[in-house]
């Protein structure tokens, strides 16, 4: 299918070189979209002004919460004057997965990386330039129909906007502290843990109330079963370096399949790092760590790329983790896949697409 374009009459001011951009707050000229009609298919794929969107306060959307959403970046490669997404193809891979978990039509991956590429391109202008900043890019999806009552939709918006963006967390690559939850659970396998849709957000937002109170950035969650091995943060996937070896909980359908997460386990194999995908419970943590087996932690993800973390605080257990810097391999990943991100390192994967020239 052709993208139409229409460019905005009315563009906004950008931000001033330098600005402090925070995360997802501000947003660019224009957006993506493309419609859906049980009998017809997807269609119309446009780039249109950013804006409101009508919709019936029935929409089904609002009230079953028939919602997927992605998220991705593009980044201002400096030396080679370009802009860059990082496998995009692998985001909209994973929208289809989460489609099908919530009953939505699946979409073209490739058509919706034109999409992207194109969008991006025309707000090229709108990609920062400042060092550890990008355009954040979120893809979504949304049930419209105007009924109330529990089925999948027959109507859909797929939409994706973008924001220009500074780190995730204001801390940068400090290690952050983060709060294990013992009472409330994510996800458990067969549900919907595996998919990015926003129930599961909407549901992890007590937990991190409570850390925040405490003075935590994030939620560790455990297993929704016995609350007893260690599963993801809130916002990441979550690495141990451990006698040795790179740990991380294995994908059972109640984690999220992190993008970041497959890139940095695949560095670690490159670099001969072993790496085992395994369930591991907080009580084997705390005791390798008791006896100072436990040298570095960190988390994944879209946002943050590579988060160090210093503090889990579990029940009234503090464990802390390289002293509370960030560990040498941490520093690695992130030079590493940042790097790849910006176009300032070799990419012997092809992770990293050129959109346009900035």
């Amino acid at each position: 299918m052709e993208i139409r374009v229409e460019l905005t009459q009315n563009p906004k001011p950008k931000p001033a070189p330098g600005e402090k951009l925070g995360f997802g707050r501000i947003f660019s000229d224009h957006m993506f979209l493309m419609s859906y009609k049980t009998g017809k298919g997807w269609y119309d794929p446009r780039v249109v002004p950013y804006g409101d969107l009508a919709l019936s306060p029935a929409a089904m959307c609002l009230h079953y919460g028939q919602t997927v959403f992605e998220g991705m970046k593009a980044y201002y490669d400096g030396e080679k004057g370009a802009i860059r997404l990082f496998r995009p193809d692998e985001n909209f891979a994973r929208l289809n997965c989460s489609n099908r978990r919530l009953v939505i039509p699946q979409i073209d991956e490739e058509l919706c990386v034109r999409g992207v590429k194109k969008l991006v391109e025309v707000d090229k202008d709108w990609v920062p330039r400042q060092e550890g900043t990008s355009l954040y890019i979120r893809p979504f999806i949304i049930a419209t129909d105007p009924v109330l009552g529990v089925r999948p939709g027959d109507e859909y918006l797929f939409i994706v906007i973008t924001s220009p963006s500074g780190a995730y967390y204001e801390s940068g690559l400090e290690p952050v502290k983060i709060y294990v939850e013992g009472q409330y659970v994510r996800a458990v396998r067969g549900g919907t843990g595996m998919a990015k849709t926003g129930g599961n957000y909407a549901a992890s937002l007590i937990a991190q109330d409570e850390a925040h109170k405490q003075q935590y950035s994030q939620v560790l969650w455990l297993d929704g079963v016995e609350q007893k091995y260690i599963e993801e943060v809130g916002a990441m996937n979550v690495f141990f370096v451990l006698d040795g070896e790179v740990v991380t909980p294995e994908l059972q359908g109640s984690i999220l399949s992190g993008i970041t997460r497959k890139s940095s386990v695949q560095l670690l194999k490159d670099w001969g790092i072993r790496v085992s995908e395994r369930r591991i419970s907080i009580e084997e943590l705390d005791k390798a760590n008791d006896e100072g087996r436990v040298l570095e932690a960190f988390g994944t993800g879209t946002a943050a790329v590579i988060s160090p973390i210093g503090e889990l605080k579990w029940g009234d257990k503090r464990m802390v983790f390289g002293g509370g810097k960030i560990g040498q391999l941490t520093q690695r990943l992130y030079d590493a896949l940042t790097g790849i991100q910006y176009g300032r390192l070799p990419d012997p994967h092809g992770w990293s697409v050129v959109v346009c020239d900035a």
